[in-house]
C-alpha cells in the first residue's frame, strides 16, 4: 500500500510542466509579435502594388518623354510612380493626377539619351514594385 502523502506529491507535479509550457509558449509569441514591429515589418503589410495594365502609345528621345496609356485594372494616384528607364529613376516624371483606364500620361524623363533595346519600367513607390516594363525602340 502507499502512503497518502507520495500521491498526491505525483499529482501536484504535473501543474508546474503545464504551467511551464504555457509561460514558454506566450513567451514565443509575444517575441514574434514584437520582433515583426521593430524589424518594421508590420509596416509593409499594407503597401500591396496596384493591379493595372499599360501600353506604350510613343517612346520620343528628343522630347524625353514616354507616353503610356493604362488599359486596365484600378485606379492609381500617378504620384505614388516613378518612371525607370534602363535602371535610372526618374521621380516625379509623371503629373499629380488619378491615372483611370483609357487615360494617356506622359512619362518625362531627362539629360540621358536612349535607343533600340531600352527598357522602359513604371515604379510603385510605396510597394516598391515594378507594375509595368517593357523593351522598346526610341525614336529621335
Amino acid at each position: 500500500m502507499k502512503p497518502s502523502n507520495q500521491s498526491n506529491a505525483d499529482d501536484r507535479a504535473v501543474s508546474p510542466v503545464i504551467g511551464v509550457i504555457l509561460m514558454v509558449a506566450i513567451t514565443v509569441i509575444l517575441a514574434a509579435v514584437i520582433g515583426t514591429f521593430v524589424l518594421g515589418l508590420g509596416d509593409q503589410l499594407g503597401d500591396t502594388a496596384p493591379q493595372a495594365s499599360f501600353d506604350i502609345v510613343e517612346a520620343n528621345d528628343t522630347a524625353k518623354e514616354v507616353t503610356f496609356v493604362k488599359t486596365g485594372g484600378q485606379t492609381i494616384d500617378a504620384s505614388d510612380l516613378a518612371l525607370s528607364i534602363n535602371g535610372n529613376r526618374y521621380d516625379g516624371a509623371f503629373p499629380d493626377q488619378d491615372w483611370e483606364s483609357g487615360q494617356q500620361v506622359i512619362g518625362n524623363y531627362t539629360s540621358d539619351s536612349y535607343g533600340d533595346g531600352t527598357t522602359v519600367r513604371i515604379i510603385h513607390d510605396p510597394s516598391g514594385s515594378a507594375i509595368f516594363e517593357d523593351t522598346i525602340d526610341f525614336s529621335s
